[in-house]
């Protein structure tokens, strides 16, 4: 071994590695830290937009990232096995020979990743928002080239692949609308509970520790439908994405008490049933 490292030869070679060793060690890291800075100016305010800039730009580089480090690895490993002189074309016959096997072999491993990178370049979901794919619904914890991460109210994890994504159907991009029906009883006058219900839906618009969410005015569309046993209002309210839930069910807490502060009827569901006697169908006939 002392004879090894005597070598005046095999000194520049282990000198070499550990420059190509330490050098790839610091442009990496500089590498991490402009990605970062990139982000970090992308993502700047407090706007939904600003924030959908940063989680697509997270999202992009925490799939890039792996990729990236695979290469530079690669690349590595072969300038170290060509310091050494150690051949790599049996490496080279072996990796092709690999890539024919896993054309063959592995074509649905091939079709999550394309699918994958095309769901990223075309920002079509990031990690942070709640979607629909492939029958699941959830948050999206993280998204990879092969699968994509989900993780749904009660807690459960799904791992969908990206290949069986045909349909994806993100609930917090941009803007979401609530929508918001209530039913009324036929003895109640409709004007009326329109114009409380408008009125409610105002207040919750103006309110300081909901305005934020709020982003236009409530929108009364009127009657929507005339049920069995009631009149069915319907109105909306355009809010941020990721607050629809939280303002659906507010909205509805204070629809169901002002609704009982100005007495008007939030009826049970109703049959009118009517007993036709014996000679009654007698006389009909």
């Amino acid at each position: 071994m002392q004879d090894f490292f005597a070598d005046p030869v095999h000194q520049t070679q282990l000198v070499q590695t550990v420059a190509v060793l330490v050098g790839t060690i610091v442009l990496w890291w500089v590498f991490v830290r402009l990605v970062g800075r990139a982000i970090d100016r992308m993502a700047r305010g407090d706007d939904i937009e600003a924030v959908e800039r940063r989680q697509r730009a997270e999202t992009l580089w925490k799939a890039g990232r792996k990729v990236a480090a695979i290469t530079v690895a690669l690349i590595w490993l072969l300038t170290v096995m060509n310091i050494w002189d150690i051949p790599i074309t049996p490496f080279v016959a072996i990796g092709s020979a690999f890539g024919v096997a896993i054309g063959f072999g592995a074509q649905s491993m091939v079709k999550d990743i394309i699918s994958g990178f095309f769901i990223l370049a075309e920002d079509q979901f990031g990690i942070g928002d709640v979607v629909e794919i492939a029958g699941v619904t959830g948050s999206v914890v993280d998204m990879r080239l092969r699968v994509t991460v989900l993780r749904d109210l009660d807690g459960n994890v799904h791992y969908v692949p990206n290949g069986e994504i045909a349909v994806a159907s993100n609930f917090t991009q941009s803007y979401a609308q609530v929508v918001i029906d209530v039913g009324i009883s036929y003895g109640e006058s409709v004007d009326r509970a329109l114009e409380v219900f408008g009125d409610e839906l105002l207040r919750f618009a103006v309110d300081p520790e909901w305005s934020n969410s709020v982003l236009e005015e409530p929108v009364v569309l009127g009657v929507q439908e005339l049920g069995d046993s009631s009149v069915t209002i319907r109105g909306y309210l355009k809010v941020a994405p990721d607050k629809r839930w939280l303002v659906r069910r507010e909205l509805f807490r204070r629809i169901k008490n002002r609704f009982d502060a100005d007495s008007i009827e939030i009826p049970f569901p109703q049959r009118t049933v009517h007993i036709a006697h014996a000679e009654d169908l007698r006389s009909s006939e």
